[in-house]
């Protein structure tokens, strides 16, 4: 027993001893675990940073530095710190027994070395001296879109951009405000080098970044094309070693945002009551149709579909994608699909000095149009909703009795429009390095692009009466409407045509880019060729078709030969055109140690559709930038990071808008003559020549003021420009005494924009949890015609814009003025009513009348554009969850709501449909429908034009990088005063702001798509 004890106790003791040990050793390790290390953060000057994240590598423990730029966090020897913070480079800190760290950041603000794409070549933020607007991919508009115009809405400082719902229609896009009377006024589009790039070639999808040139000393380069500004559009690139899969897909439903307020059946009634008048038998038929849903769908869908590829080896790269989108119109017949096929490649030789780049797309698109969308869009705001749109025997109800009276649906379900638009781009890079620091670049681009085009009217528009169906065109100048009823021929009729449109180009430079000590210069000396040809194709039309589901597809079925009267419509003898142009170009940039910038450019440009004495022009630009920031005296501040001042002045031309024919001499057919018993046909001379005929000239001068403060976290820009455009090409109408045929086309007339672009960007929060970023786009335009003097008139206004509404011919709604801008509406001014009801109107000397003159009783009314473009984008994220809200908008234009006007004409209630606010006017006000200022109103809008809410799935499966899952709304809501269906009226063109019953319908969206990454 006593031997027992005697062990127990040994082991009693060892026992004590051993838990005594491990006691020591756990209190130990637990003090290790729970000490905390403290630290300080500064920038490069020894200024605290507050803010900073500061994490333990590997966990999810972080914090945060204090006001005065300190930290505590709990953690080991050979734990490892990551310190991040917006506008500098992460640090990591590896923890040793040392209880206190000074941690300095360098900075690192990405903004300042982003590339940007300039005209042959690039440049870094830092060193531009022009005035460039970038959008990344990500930063793009979402939703069912297709062009690229839609893509930059409210992105971009300057670029007024709107579009209608119609899925066939790009969007009209302003730079700087209104250029020229003549042209459409677009920018010029480079996709990957290749000029003259159609947006209709590149899926949205495939866009990386879009660099918009918007100043002279950005767009001189381009000179004669550059007057609209210049769109650079970037697809993706496969890297090195980095082979990449990605898909993303949407599908999407559409919906109607707003209808016009017209009356329904039982307030037509009542107000046909209250007035003592009666509907015709004819109408009546007791129904109560919405004639605007019968041509509508009450959904529409839309799906994209996109796949890439990507990767690299050790001396190429690839990059290849396939899109589908499919989007219906909301009118019934609209739809557009399309499939585009992309490849770039780039391959490199002899130690990575030559580069072989092939860019290659092509695009299939089917455009199914709604058959004569305008007048589809009149009739059916104008018809009686106590018309049927069927009879009881189901054919469609017609009051053919009453003029220019056409059921809507009917014409759409008996007819067929449509468009198959091919594009092919092609671009062949050789670039090789030579010595001495210069780079020699070959590019070889091609673009083809092919419409096939088709129309069918079945025999059922023979019904139609050929001498009251008009057409229902946009206004315009000179444009009117025209009757078109022989347009439907005799039992049944079908158009088709194939045109075809080449661009070859050829485009070779040598460039230096030398840094000697404090010195850098980047020079460029070039050459280009262009060949285009337009309208290589045929048209044909036939009639009396033996049934009524041939379409356009067989016109040797029809037999035109037995109409005496039908003559076949082979197009226009002008339609096919070649034309040349050649240019050198020349541009060097200097910086001295990137404080002082220098731009300087000159491009020489020749073309073959100008005047014999006038195919050359000169287009100089020149910048300067002065980047404060880099001076001593700014060392010590802590405000900026970066502070740049620019100034630019430049030349760029303008020869779109005309052909190849515009200054020269040509004939045509003027009637026939008597010959030998036989009237033939005579000819002469349908346009003068115009030797002197040149160049359109836009001189800009711009100054810029780039800024980034507080570590990056707020960035932008503020541009002040004047823009002045002179010599405009314009078409003239003269004394046939003075010039044969009574038609040239001349310089004349100058055109001003002067304005004010502010973009910001801010990171008010970053966590290591949540970030919110947000960035805005304010705009100011003025803009005023100058001059309108040319050689052949001395006239200094031009009235147009004529709707032709109800007893309303020759009145018209707008003018070209000196001193005014393009568009100013010009039209009766409204005084009220009179004691019998009936609309009174000022004169000219301030009286009033019920009869006003037109064109005499004219006041100037105010402007279709819009005095300031807003547009607001913010994002937020949240683990893993992530938020966009895009706003955008425009204040203080105005809209000529002429489709209020003629659906206001109480005096045709017992014919046609009038909208409820119309229901105070008396029906004996035969005038309350006159163009005025009644129906011009207040065209600003504030829009809520996307929502976008994702989540994003890290490394759900093998092989899959990421998921990303989200919902998306477009056109949620909007703010505004505007009385018609929608206040974004188009913007572009000669006339703008004219809401006249010809604008397709806007929609809601609502998508559900997703983003997946394979490894």
């Amino acid at each position: 027993m006593r031997l027992n004890l005697k062990r127990s106790k040994g082991t009693c003791r060892a026992l004590l001893l051993l838990v005594l040990s491990l006691t020591l050793n756990l209190h130990n390790t637990f003090a290790q675990q729970d000490s905390h290390v403290t630290g300080l953060v500064t920038d490069s000057k020894g200024l605290t940073i507050p803010g900073a994240t500061v994490k333990l590598k590997g966990t999810q423990k972080a914090t945060a530095t204090t006001v005065n730029g300190t930290f505590s966090i709990a953690a080991g020897a050979g734990d490892v710190l990551v310190i991040t913070s917006i506008g500098y480079k992460a640090q990591e800190v590896t923890i040793t027994s040392q209880k206190y760290y000074k941690v300095q950041m360098a900075e690192d603000n990405a903004s300042l070395k982003e590339i940007v794409v300039i005209g042959y070549g690039t440049s870094t933020r830092k060193t531009l001296s022009s005035a460039v607007s970038t959008v990344k991919a990500e930063d793009l508009n979402k939703g069912a879109i297709a062009d690229i115009g839609q893509l930059l809405q409210g992105k971009v400082a300057g670029v007024n951009i709107s579009a209608s719902g119609d899925p066939n229609k790009p969007a009209a896009v302003v730079l700087r405000g209104a250029s020229t009377i003549n042209s459409p006024g677009a920018p010029y589009y480079v996709i990957d080098g290749i000029p003259g790039g159609d947006i209709a070639g590149i899926a949205p999808n495939d866009i990386v970044t879009v660099d918009v040139l918007k100043d002279a000393a950005a767009t001189a380069i381009y000179g004669n094309r550059a007057a609209n500004g210049v769109i650079m559009v970037t697809t993706r690139r496969g890297k090195k070693g980095q082979s990449q899969v990605t898909y993303s897909g949407y599908m999407g439903t559409e919906k109607v945002s707003n209808n016009l307020k017209l009356m329904n059946s039982d307030q037509l009634r009542a107000y046909i009551a209250a007035n003592n008048n009666a509907f015709s038998p004819n109408d009546d038929k007791s129904a109560n149709t919405n004639w605007m849903k019968a041509i509508e769908r009450s959904t529409a869908f839309s799906q994209n579909h996109n796949l890439s590829l990507s990767g690299g080896g050790e001396h190429n790269t690839y990059s290849a994608s396939l899109n589908y989108f499919k989007k219906q119109g909301i009118l019934t017949a609209s739809s557009l699909e399309r499939l585009i096929g992309r490849l770039n490649i780039d391959q490199y030789a002899l130690d990575d000095k030559v580069k072989f780049s092939l860019n290659i797309s092509n695009s299939e698109s089917n455009s199914n149009n709604e058959p004569l969308q305008n007048i589809v869009l009149l009739q059916a705001a104008k018809h009686m909703p106590i018309s049927p749109v069927k009879n009881a025997d189901g054919t469609y109800f017609e009051n053919l009795n009453t003029t220019g009276y056409f059921n809507p649906l009917a014409m759409v379900n008996n007819a067929q429009d449509n468009t198959k638009y091919h594009v092919l781009m092609g671009g062949f890079v050789t670039e090789v390095k030579l010595p001495f620091d210069l780079t020699y670049n070959v590019n070889l681009s091609y673009q083809r692009t092919t419409a096939n085009h088709g129309e069918f009217y079945s025999s059922y528009f023979s019904k139609y009466p050929t001498s009251n169906f008009y057409n229902n065109p946009d206004p315009g100048i000179g444009i009117a409407h025209t009757l078109i009823g022989s347009l439907f021929g005799t039992n049944g009729s079908a158009l088709r045509n194939v045109y075809e449109n080449t661009s070859k180009t050829l485009e070779t430079f040598l460039s230096w880019n030398k840094t000697f000590g404090s010195h850098s210069v980047n020079a460029v000396l070039g050459y280009s060729y262009q060949q285009n040809v337009v309208g290589d194709g045929f048209q044909a039309t036939s009639t009396n078709f033996p049934i009524d589901n041939i379409g356009f597809l067989n016109l040797t079925l029809g037999n035109p030969y037995a109409i005496s009267s039908y003559r076949i419509n082979l197009g226009n003898d002008l339609t096919y055109a070649k034309t040349l142009m050649i240019s050198d170009f020349f541009r060097v940039n200097y910086n001295y140690k990137e404080k002082y910038l220098l731009q300087a450019s000159i491009r020489r440009d020749g073309s073959s559709t100008f005047g014999v004495n006038n195919r050359w022009g000169y287009f100089p630009s020149v910048g300067l930038a002065w980047r404060i920031t880099q001076e001593d005296f700014m060392k010590n501040q802590t405000l900026f990071d970066d502070l740049k001042l620019r100034a630019s002045y430049g030349i760029t031309g303008n020869s779109f808008g005309i052909g190849a024919y515009n200054a020269q001499l040509f004939y045509g057919i003027s009637g026939t003559y008597y010959d030998n018993g036989v009237q033939a046909a005579a000819y002469a001379p349908a346009q003068g020549t115009n030797p002197n005929l040149k160049w359109e000239r836009t001189a800009t001068k711009n100054i810029g003021l780039d800024f980034s403060i507080l570590r990056g976290k707020v960035s932008g820009s503020v541009e002040v420009y004047d823009k002045n455009t002179t010599n405009m090409l314009y078409k003239y109408s003269v004394s046939p005494t003075l010039v044969p045929g009574g038609q040239i086309w001349a310089n004349g007339g100058s055109i001003n924009n002067k304005g004010i672009e502010i973009s910001l960007n801010a990171t008010p929060v970053s966590t290591q949890k949540f970030t919110w970023s947000s960035g805005a786009t304010v705009t100011f335009n003025k803009n005023k015609i100058t001059s309108l003097k040319n050689p052949y008139t001395n006239g200094d206004s031009i009235r147009y814009s004529d709707p032709e509404g109800p007893g309303q011919t020759n009145a018209t709604l707008q003018i070209l003025k000196v001193g005014y801008p393009v568009g100013e509406f010009f039209s009766l001014k409204y005084a009220g009513k009179d004691a019998n009801g009936a609309s009174l109107f000022f004169k000219k000397d301030g009286t009033t009348t019920t009869s006003p003159s037109i064109g005499t009783d004219y006041f100037y009314l105010g402007s279709p554009q819009p005095k300031v473009i807003l547009g607001w984008n913010n994002t937020f994220r949240y683990k893993s969850f992530d938020l966009n809200i895009f706003l955008r908008g425009t204040l203080g234009n105005k809209i000529f709501n002429a489709t209020r006007a003629d659906l206001s004409y109480t005096a045709g209630a017992t014919t046609n449909n009038i909208l409820v606010s119309a229901g105070n006017d008396k029906i004996s006000d035969t005038k309350n429908s006159y163009y005025s200022d009644r129906y011009i109103e207040n065209g600003s809008y504030v829009r809520l034009d996307n929502a976008t809410l994702g989540y994003n799935f890290k490394n759900v499966v093998k092989y899959v990088n990421n998921i990303r899952v989200y919902v998306s709304g477009n056109n949620l809501a909007t703010i505004t005063g505007y009385k018609g269906i929608d206040p974004e009226i188009n913007q572009g063109g000669i006339a703008p702001g004219i809401d006249y019953n010809n604008f397709y319908p806007k929609t809601r969206t609502l998508l559900f798509g997703v983003n997946v990454s394979f490894q």
